[in-house]
């Protein structure tokens, strides 16, 4: 069984909103709270994921949306470049 944490909930939330709101790494903020960075950094990862923010990789379902997005896109440029080929070919003047 784990043994309980040193830090209680609120200190953990006060040193994650700390380490997020400051312009220095989370390391350096760490030691100024005297703690291990991994043990912060571990916190704000936790804090980044339930509250949705996306500064790391994507999910796995987001990332193939996005592929699929993107070969979309690639899809209907395609089509676009070929109207547009064809309409300057029907536009020609006749002579």
């Amino acid at each position: 069984m784990a043994r309980p944490s040193p830090y209680s909930p609120e200190f953990r939330e006060e040193a994650v909103q700390l380490a997020l709101k400051s312009s220095k790494p989370i390391a350096h903020v760490a030691r100024e709270l005297n703690m291990n960075p991994e043990t912060l950094r571990t916190w704000v990862r936790q804090y980044e994921r339930e509250h949705g923010r996306q500064d790391g990789p994507l999910p796995v379902d987001e990332r193939a949306r996005l592929k699929e997005l993107e070969r979309r896109v690639r899809e209907l440029e395609t089509e676009n470049s070929f109207l547009k080929k064809a309409a300057a070919y029907f536009a020609r003047d006749p002579r």
